[in-house]
């Protein structure tokens, strides 16, 4: 026993947890006031949870926020794509539907050739040089495609093929400036059919010259012109234009009218080429002269 207090340290560490176990136990119990010693450690202890707490706060608010404009970006990223490729798609299913409109115009439009077969084909080829006057298609000789063969639309005449080869041929408009290019056109008013040339072109205007017209036949604006197949190379019938005012030529002898085209020249896709087909002749049966004898 003696040995046991002679350790002061010992006794010490005794009655150092005898005092920390009263003071535990006198905090637990339930008292309207606190010490002194607990109100500054509570004090302290809250202040130093304010000062870490809020900038920890603040951190993960900005990286909760962060993270948020990161979504909120690929989320926006991903329907801008979207957006792409409606809008692409939406543009892809209004060409198909021109084109398809286009195609069924032509398709109907190959019952008014009668002696005529008709062959489609695509403008694949245009010089800007050359914009009103040529253009390739995508079809030649290997498709029955010959030299002055017609060419026109579900619209109307656009011009005739002028060099051919193997897998394309070339297409001189009606807008040509070429001086010996020519069309046989008539006018269909009450008096009958007046015929006259489109020959020519007003780039200014962006009409047709229709010429040589009789001085004594009316024609007014509004009247339609068409193809009159007096050339032998354009059907009878197919639209060229409509009449918007007419005049006569410098020697006052004949009348001229500005031609507005029925055709988009400007916006030519899908053409129609017209192969002319022989008319057939019917053998004659030859009979014996009377007096003759039959073989």
């Amino acid at each position: 026993m003696p040995r046991f207090f002679s350790n002061k340290r010992l006794i010490i560490l005794l009655v150092g947890v005898i005092i920390l176990v009263a003071l535990i136990g006198f905090s637990l119990r339930d008292r309207e006031r606190v010490t002194l010693p607990e109100q500054l450690i509570k004090d302290a202890a809250g202040v130093g949870q304010e000062v870490f707490s809020k900038p920890a706060g603040f951190v993960s608010g900005m990286i909760g926020q962060a993270d948020l404009l990161l979504d909120s970006y690929a989320e926006n990223k991903r329907l801008k794509a979207r957006l792409a490729d409606y809008a692409a798609i939406r543009s892809e299913v209004a060409a198909l539907r021109t084109e398809n409109e286009e195609l069924r115009k032509v398709i109907g439009k190959q019952e008014s050739l009668r002696a005529y077969n008709p062959i489609q084909a695509t403008v694949i080829g245009r010089n800007p040089d050359q914009w009103e006057d040529r253009l390739i298609l995508d079809k030649g000789a290997n498709a029955g495609i010959a030299e002055n063969m017609a060419v026109m639309t579900a619209d109307g005449l656009i011009g005739k093929v002028t060099l051919v080869t193997p897998l394309t041929a070339t297409v001189e408009l009606l807008t040509s400036a070429g001086t010996d290019y020519r069309v046989s056109a008539l006018v269909q008013s009450g008096s009958g059919e007046i015929h006259g040339l489109i020959e020519g072109y007003d780039a200014e205007r962006g009409e047709l010259l229709l010429k040589r017209i009789p001085s004594e036949f009316d024609i007014q604006p509004g009247q339609q012109v068409i193809s009159s197949g007096l050339g032998g190379i354009f059907p009878k019938g197919l639209v060229i234009g409509e009449i918007t005012e007419v005049t006569t030529d410098e020697f006052a002898l004949t009348k001229m009218a500005y031609v507005k085209p029925a055709a988009e020249f400007p916006m030519l896709d899908h053409v129609m080429i017209a192969d002319r087909i022989a008319p057939e002749i019917e053998p004659v049966e030859l009979r014996p002269e009377s007096g003759e004898a039959a073989e």
